[in-house]
């Protein structure tokens, strides 16, 4: 609960990272159907932090929508259980 706390109180207002699919290169760390639903992503944006959202598009298209739950060591995780994602690591 602390650390939910700490986030929110250094973060009030969420930002949004959005990325065209063939921009994007993630590892998957969970799969659902066949989609990634866990990933995992190289975070290049030092802005973003635990809270954001991230938005995959394939043209207009979302292929994945996520909150981001972690950030450790310049990398990103986050869960979309409604992915389109293909479970590759890169893309």
């Amino acid at each position: 609960m602390a650390d939910l706390k700490a986030r929110s109180e250094a973060s009030p207002n969420s930002k949004t990272l959005a990325i065209k699919v063939e921009d994007f290169s993630y590892q998957t760390m969970e799969q659902v159907n066949g989609r990634a639903s866990m990933i995992r992503f190289e975070l290049k944006n030092p802005d973003i932090k635990a809270g954001d959202v991230l938005v995959v598009l394939a043209g207009s298209e979302i292929q994945f929508h996520g909150l981001i739950m972690r950030v450790e060591d310049g990398w990103a995780t986050t869960t979309d259980y409604h992915s389109l994602l293909v479970p590759d690591t890169v893309h």
